[in-house]
């Protein structure tokens, strides 16, 4: 099925911008991927991290102006992430620069987090700047992540270019079913809260 695939021409010449666009949206699965090309020298490692933190940069700059614009109407209908706004106005609160940092590092944040920050009111400028530092460590540790699995896979398996295609849908198919279930867990877990609460609460006294 894939033998008429030229794997390599789509790298070298869509790779950049799938990066790109990829980290743009969220990123992690083809940041790795795009390490796993870096390794292969099928991509040049220094514009994937360019890339890839420019994209990372770009997505967040974008939320965070959405919600400096319309948080204070949309924040209120998203009820369903209402325990994840609460927590990141209060790391805002507590900790605004490591928050600013740290969000795109936290799961189930890294939407709803800028736009909580661009709601707050925030210097822009403070937020443009740690942001663009945030998003280049975070494309640094995926990259090198994926480089470091291209150099094990390389140890296991040899010469990887008859795997290439095989081993890219392998990680994209493992990475949807990852984010899948962590979706399927962060749905659930404000019944499992509340049934934890439920549990711990202590028995009214009888009257």
């Amino acid at each position: 099925m894939f033998e008429h695939i030229d794997f390599n021409y789509l790298l070298a010449n869509y790779g950049y911008w799938a990066i790109f666009i990829g980290c743009l949206l969220e990123g992690e699965t083809i940041l790795i991927l795009g390490g796993l090309a870096a390794h292969q020298h099928v991509l040049e490692w220094q514009q994937v991290l360019i890339y890839a933190t420019l994209g990372g940069m770009l997505g967040d700059q974008i939320l965070f102006w959405t919600g400096r614009h319309f948080g204070p109407r949309l924040l209120p209908r998203l009820h369903r992430q209402q325990a994840t706004i609460d927590r990141v106005s209060d790391l805002i609160k507590r900790y605004p620069t490591a928050s600013i940092f740290g969000v795109r590092f936290l799961y189930g944040m890294r939407l709803i987090g800028p736009l909580v920050i661009g709601a707050s009111r925030l210097s822009p400028v403070r937020f443009a700047l740690i942001n663009l530092l945030g998003a280049a460590v975070w494309a640094s540790l995926f990259l090198a992540a994926g480089y470091w699995a291209g150099g094990f896979l390389e140890e296991m398996l040899g010469n990887l270019k008859p795997y290439r295609l095989p081993i890219f849908i392998g990680v994209i198919v493992v990475g949807a079913g990852v984010a899948l279930y962590r979706h399927r867990r962060a749905k659930t877990r404000p019944a499992r809260q509340a049934a934890k609460r439920a549990k711990d609460k202590p028995p009214s006294s009888a009257a």
